[in-house]
Protein backbone atom coordinates (compact mmCIF):
# COMPACT_ATOMS: atom_id res chain seq x y z
CA UNK A 1 0.00 0.00 0.00
CA UNK A 2 1.23 3.51 -0.79
CA UNK A 3 1.80 5.78 2.21
CA UNK A 4 -0.94 8.25 3.12
CA UNK A 5 -0.17 11.88 2.31
CA UNK A 6 -1.67 14.90 4.09
CA UNK A 7 -3.02 18.09 2.54
CA UNK A 8 -4.95 20.38 4.89
CA UNK A 9 -7.66 18.31 6.58
CA UNK A 10 -7.44 15.59 3.91
CA UNK A 11 -5.39 12.41 3.94
CA UNK A 12 -5.00 10.39 0.75
CA UNK A 13 -3.13 7.61 -1.01
CA UNK A 14 -3.27 6.75 -4.69
CA UNK A 15 -1.94 3.69 -6.46
CA UNK A 16 -3.21 0.36 -7.64
CA UNK A 17 -0.73 -0.19 -10.43
CA UNK A 18 0.10 -3.87 -10.32
CA UNK A 19 -2.21 -6.63 -9.18
CA UNK A 20 -0.95 -6.92 -5.57
CA UNK A 21 -1.24 -3.18 -4.88
CA UNK A 22 -4.60 -3.00 -6.67
CA UNK A 23 -5.97 -5.88 -4.58
CA UNK A 24 -4.71 -4.30 -1.34
CA UNK A 25 -6.14 -0.89 -2.17
CA UNK A 26 -9.53 -2.29 -3.21
CA UNK A 27 -9.67 -4.25 0.07
CA UNK A 28 -8.94 -1.02 2.02
CA UNK A 29 -11.69 1.00 0.29
CA UNK A 30 -14.18 0.12 3.04
CA UNK A 31 -11.89 1.75 5.63
CA UNK A 32 -11.94 5.23 4.04
CA UNK A 33 -14.81 7.72 3.66
CA UNK A 34 -14.14 8.19 -0.08
CA UNK A 35 -12.56 6.07 -2.78
CA UNK A 36 -11.97 7.16 -6.36
CA UNK A 37 -11.58 4.83 -9.33
CA UNK A 38 -10.28 5.94 -12.74
CA UNK A 39 -10.59 3.98 -15.97
CA UNK A 40 -11.23 4.29 -19.67
CA UNK A 41 -14.68 3.44 -20.99
CA UNK A 42 -13.32 0.01 -22.01
CA UNK A 43 -12.26 -0.68 -18.39
CA UNK A 44 -8.51 -0.08 -18.76
CA UNK A 45 -7.18 1.65 -15.66
CA UNK A 46 -5.94 5.25 -15.84
CA UNK A 47 -3.35 7.15 -13.81
CA UNK A 48 -2.03 10.72 -13.71
CA UNK A 49 -5.52 12.20 -13.30
CA UNK A 50 -5.85 15.79 -12.04
CA UNK A 51 -8.26 15.71 -9.09
CA UNK A 52 -9.88 18.62 -7.27
CA UNK A 53 -12.31 18.12 -4.39
CA UNK A 54 -14.32 21.12 -3.24
CA UNK A 55 -16.47 21.39 -0.13
CA UNK A 56 -20.07 22.65 -0.04
CA UNK A 57 -18.81 26.26 0.15
CA UNK A 58 -16.69 25.85 -2.99
CA UNK A 59 -13.40 25.86 -1.10
CA UNK A 60 -10.77 23.40 -2.29
CA UNK A 61 -10.49 20.56 0.23
CA UNK A 62 -7.93 18.62 -1.82
CA UNK A 63 -6.09 19.16 -5.10
CA UNK A 64 -3.72 16.46 -6.33
CA UNK A 65 -2.60 14.29 -9.21
CA UNK A 66 -3.75 10.67 -8.86
CA UNK A 67 -0.68 8.54 -9.48
CA UNK A 68 -2.77 5.39 -9.89
CA UNK A 69 -6.26 4.21 -10.76
CA UNK A 70 -7.37 3.90 -7.11
CA UNK A 71 -7.34 6.69 -4.51
CA UNK A 72 -8.31 6.32 -0.85
CA UNK A 73 -9.33 9.64 0.68
CA UNK A 74 -10.08 10.65 4.25
CA UNK A 75 -12.10 13.87 4.54
CA UNK A 76 -14.41 15.19 7.27
CA UNK A 77 -18.13 14.45 6.89
CA UNK A 78 -19.90 16.74 4.45
CA UNK A 79 -20.90 17.29 0.86
CA UNK A 80 -18.14 17.51 -1.77
CA UNK A 81 -17.79 17.92 -5.51
CA UNK A 82 -15.08 15.74 -7.00
CA UNK A 83 -13.66 16.84 -10.36
CA UNK A 84 -11.33 14.61 -12.37
CA UNK A 85 -9.57 15.64 -15.57
CA UNK A 86 -7.44 13.81 -18.11
CA UNK A 87 -6.70 13.95 -21.82
CA UNK A 88 -8.77 17.12 -22.27
CA UNK A 89 -11.88 15.64 -20.59
CA UNK A 90 -13.31 16.69 -17.23
CA UNK A 91 -15.95 14.85 -15.22
CA UNK A 92 -17.45 15.67 -11.84
CA UNK A 93 -19.54 13.93 -9.21
CA UNK A 94 -21.09 15.10 -5.95
CA UNK A 95 -20.68 12.89 -2.89
CA UNK A 96 -21.90 13.17 0.69
CA UNK A 97 -19.57 11.69 3.27
CA UNK A 98 -20.55 10.78 6.79
CA UNK A 99 -21.70 7.20 7.14
CA UNK A 100 -19.83 4.31 5.67
CA UNK A 101 -17.68 4.64 2.59
CA UNK A 102 -18.51 6.10 -0.82
CA UNK A 103 -16.95 5.31 -4.19
CA UNK A 104 -16.84 7.70 -7.13
CA UNK A 105 -16.11 5.87 -10.38
CA UNK A 106 -14.79 8.00 -13.24
CA UNK A 107 -14.84 6.56 -16.77
CA UNK A 108 -13.19 8.49 -19.58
Amino acid sequence: MPAMKVQGSARFACGGIGSDESTAMRAAMKDHPLSLLFARADGAYLAEIAVTIKDANGATALAMRASGPVCLIDLPAGRYTVEAATEGMTKSQTVTLGRGSKTADFRF
